[in-house]
């Protein structure tokens, strides 16, 4: 039978979405084991009983958790075919309106937002760390160059961020590809050995692990769960590949590959119990351990890159729905538009993981911080999704609550098996996701409090452009673009320019950016025109939140649109304002200092939105918070 160009297209997506999607939870192997039977907490002993009961949990964790809940019911719940916490924080705001619970639920997604940069700066860290720490397998002589050579792959890694995924994405699959293969030939090498432990693929050994020993088997979800970090990337990552690709990988050959190396790490352990210092690495004969090194850092290296591209685009999409500041964010690709690269974020990122590597120095002390993060952002999709589930796609109370309860279930079970490791390391993605948190809503807030100011004192642009139709003021040749984002107000930069330049242009142009809460917005769709008089025109321009806000190209198109708008004689009139703080505002002082300093690091304007920096002119303001 000759497969249809549409089973091929199907084939090629689901082997790229391998390295974008699959790249951390591919990775779990290298430590989940070693952790649940060696870790630093609350080890479990290897007996019979106990490993069969461990590996059950690992399976069907898999199966509840990325099979059912994210493969088969999260991934409905898709912002126009877009995933992600930020897409469904959009969608659920979107279909809660402007009620006081719908802006408790949109605090939430951006903590569980916030949680995910906690993971996105944990993840390179342990991925990588556990993929060099198997040079001490090979010669113990390597184990004080574990860290040194970890931050030096970390550093590559990020230093080539800049060039953009694009180059090397083609590779990323195949070589994902090659690493879920090995890590099933592993598995099945070692279950041969001890086939008994495939009786664990029954839900009865699991059940039977929890009640003989419940405080255990409680206590050991803090490490099982390892085995599920990276279920999120594949409602994040939805977008890039849609959801039957990212299915077919994960049925056809992750969550196979998956369940046989666990299975074959604990076919080993049983057979000798002195493997678990690296049961992974163990699983694999000495001849092809140096190889199998080579190809976990490859692995985890991916797995980290995907995380770094996902920190990035959480952060466009908040920057587009004003949850932070403008940043440089460039465009690595002229075909694909979700290839960005953000330098800021980047280098953040990297001294947090250099952070972490230098203070953890190791995998095992790092899996203590590593589950909160991850079980804390399940647990606000679950709820959020519930929202959705209800608003949206008209789902009664009882199923909606029986359906989420379940997963909820499961997801609180993980949590709270977390919240023991707090001290020991989880309270690391908690804090750096408060502050993160603090940072986005004080932005926000302050946004929202200078708008009020400008309210305050605004003045209507119908009634200046109607005194201006018979006025006396020069006209000068050419076009004023301002920007604001008020249309219906006269800009602050406009009266400032009347005032000290004593002069309008023949065309004047009041442009407002809209930022949708929808992923894109095709190009003859954007610009609205609106002409007030024979020189005003109010122009309103429309980005989804994953576009590329390139006002400059945007603008070219307003010419057959009935407003000419020729680049090379067009002015840009920016308005920088000097906040000024004050006591008994409605905002802490504290805050409005906070705010203040993010203004000022904030990105120019004329870069964020694709402006030519030798045709715009900043004219500045104080305004009183």
């Amino acid at each position: 039978m000759t497969p249809t160009p549409e089973s091929k297209r199907l084939a090629t997506l689901a082997v790229a979405a391998l390295g974008v999607v699959y790249g951390d939870i591919g990775t779990s192997p290298l430590y989940t084991m070693k952790e649940v039977f060696a870790g630093a907490h609350h080890p479990v002993p290897i007996t019979l009983e106990n490993v069969l009961g461990i590996l059950s949990l690992i399976f069907w964790s898999l199966i509840l958790i990325v099979s059912l809940k994210y493969a088969a019911f999260i991934m409905r719940a898709d912002n126009h075919g877009e995933g992600g916490i930020m897409a469904l924080m959009a969608l659920v705001q979107r279909a809660g309106g402007d009620s006081r619970r719908a802006r408790g639920l949109v605090l939430l997604g951006l903590f569980g937002a916030a949680l995910f940069y906690g993971d996105g700066v944990i993840t390179p860290a342990i991925s990588v760390l556990s993929a060099v720490e198997g040079l001490e397998v090979a010669t113990p002589m390597f184990k004080p160059w574990v860290a040194p050579i970890t931050l030096t792959v970390l550093l590559g890694l990020f230093a080539i961020q800049k060039q953009g995924t694009g180059k090397v994405g083609a590779w990323f699959g195949p070589i994902t590809g090659v690493w879920f293969l090995t890590l099933a030939v592993l598995g099945v090498v070692n279950i041969q050995k001890t086939p008994m432990v495939l009786g664990a693929l029954l839900p009865t050994h699991a059940a039977l692990f929890c009640l003989a020993q419940p405080k255990l088997a409680f206590l050991s979800l803090g490490a099982v769960v390892l085995a599920v970090t990276g279920a999120e990337t594949l409602y994040a990552d939805m977008g890039h590949f849609g959801r039957q690709p990212v299915r077919l990988a994960w049925l056809g050959l992750v969550l196979p590959a998956l369940a046989l190396n666990y299975f074959g790490q604990g076919a080993l352990l049983l057979a000798d119990p002195t493997a678990i210092a690296h049961p992974f690495y163990h699983l694999a004969p000495s001849w092809a351990l140096l190889p199998l090194v080579g190809l976990a850092t490859a692995a985890t290296v991916i797995a980290s890159q995907a995380v770094i591209s996902g920190a990035f685009s959480v952060t466009h999409q908040a920057v587009q729905l004003g949850y932070a500041p403008r940043m440089l964010v460039q465009h690595t690709s002229s075909q694909e538009r979700g290839q960005i690269y953000v330098p800021g974020v980047n280098w953040a990122l990297f001294l947090a993981v250099a952070a972490l590597v230098l203070s953890f120095g190791s995998s095992t002390h790092l899996a203590a911080a590593y589950g909160i993060a991850v079980t804390g952002t399940m647990i606000i999709t679950t709820l959020l999704v519930y929202v959705v589930a209800r608003r949206v796609w008209g789902w009664g109370r009882f199923k909606a609550a029986l359906v989420l309860a379940s997963f909820l279930a499961v997801d609180m079970a993980f949590f709270s098996a977390n919240l023991t490791k707090v001290v020991d390391g989880g309270w690391f993605p908690l804090a750096f996701a408060a502050l993160l948190f603090v940072f986005m809503t004080t932005w926000k807030r302050g946004r929202e409090l200078l708008k009020s100011r400008r309210d305050r004192d605004a003045m209507p642009l119908a009634a200046f452009a109607a005194s201006m139709a018979h006025s006396d003021v020069p006209v000068v040749p050419g076009t004023a673009v301002f920007l604001t984002p008020h249309p219906e107000q006269v800009p602050h930069a406009l009266l400032h320019s009347l005032k000290h330049y004593k002069c309008l242009h023949e065309r004047v142009v009041i442009l407002c950016v809209e930022f949708l809460d929808k992923p894109f917005v095709p190009m003859h769709r954007r610009v609205r025109i609106e002409p007030f008089g024979a020189r005003f025109y109010r122009v309103r321009v429309e980005f989804g939140f994953m576009d590329r806000p390139d006002l400059a190209k945007t603008l070219h198109s307003c010419s057959g649109k009935g407003m000419a708008c020729d680049l090379s004689d067009t002015t840009f009139f920016l308005g920088r304002e000097t906040l000024i703080p004050r006591k008994n505002s409605e905002m802490a002082y504290w805050r409005e200092k906070l705010f203040i300093a993010q203004s000022r690091n904030a990105g120019s304007p004329a870069a964020y939105f694709g402006l030519p920096p030798n045709r715009v002119v900043e004219l500045g303001a104080q305004i009183e918070l």
